[in-house]
């Protein structure tokens, strides 16, 4: 067990929560945390899509991401007040977008476009994952809005409501970060964990275990092929257990007053 990490071990996650229908307006809306970091993500669905894709008959999905002034110990000055997004953001939500398009069918979702937005409340590390983690579900409670309204171009059969493929859904989608620190390979790193680490890594993956992003880089000292797997391999782990988590969330049910099926 590694010091510092709350009793954790070197394998274990924080304690995960995503509750949904956060927010009465967006189409889906949840609320991710992953230990002490929090990121409300919501779902829009607009009847428009960029103007390369119009008249093609396919939707689109993109995203993005901020952190509010406070997420973290010092305040930030909103981007919006600077003029332009950093750097970071407009990578951080570029990874976002690229994720969920990668399980998404686009062509099914007909000349409609899902917005992603997600907003870091607390920072804590992890935000990136933790954003993509809670935009899968918040996306999904969007197409089952969408689909309720005979939006999507699928054919509907068996528990609709499990079903990935009446959702225009190829697979579901998690991420996590991975780091070597003190020499061990940890799950899940905080904030502290991050700052010191000799090797940061986040990793996307689909439920079925393939890989979608792998951004990794050595602080210092280059990292070995050895620990590259062990890494890919503890990554594997905890995104089983959080694409565990997202399908509870999932079936449970959402606030009466949220119900999707509500015209």
């Amino acid at each position: 067990m590694s010091a510092g990490r709350q009793g954790r071990g070197a394998a274990q996650m924080r304690p995960v929560e995503l509750l949904r229908g956060y927010t009465r307006h967006a189409e889906g809306s949840v609320l991710v945390a992953f230990g002490q970091t929090r990121v409300l993500c919501t779902a829009s669905v607009e009847a428009r899509v960029p103007g390369f894709l119009r008249g093609k008959g396919q939707g689109w999905l993109t995203a993005e991401y901020g952190m509010l002034p406070r997420a973290t110990n010092t305040r930030s000055d909103r981007e919006a007040a600077r003029g332009k997004q950093s750097g970071r953001t407009q990578e951080i939500q570029r990874l976002i977008g690229r994720a969920l398009r990668c399980v998404v069918d686009l062509e099914k979702i007909g000349e409609n476009t899902i917005q992603i937005d997600c907003d870091v409340l607390q920072a804590d590390g992890g935000t990136r994952t933790a954003a993509i983690t809670g935009a899968y579900v918040a996306l999904v409670d969007a197409l089952r809005w969408m689909r309720a309204r005979g939006m999507l171009g699928v054919e509907l059969g068996g528990d609709d409501s499990a079903d990935l493929a009446t959702l225009a859904l190829r697979d579901a989608v998690a991420a996590v970060s991975v780091g070597v620190v003190g020499g061990e390979v940890l799950l899940d790193l905080d904030y502290p964990e991050d700052s010191q680490c000799e090797t940061d890594m986040n990793v996307v993956m689909t439920g079925s275990g393939g890989l979608v992003e792998v951004q990794g880089t050595a602080e210092g000292a280059p990292f070995s092929r050895a620990q590259l797997d062990a890494m890919l391999a503890l990554a594997a782990r905890g995104i089983g257990e959080l694409v565990a988590a997202q399908r509870a969330a999932l079936a449970r049910p959402l606030p009466a007053d949220l119900t999707l099926a509500t015209p």
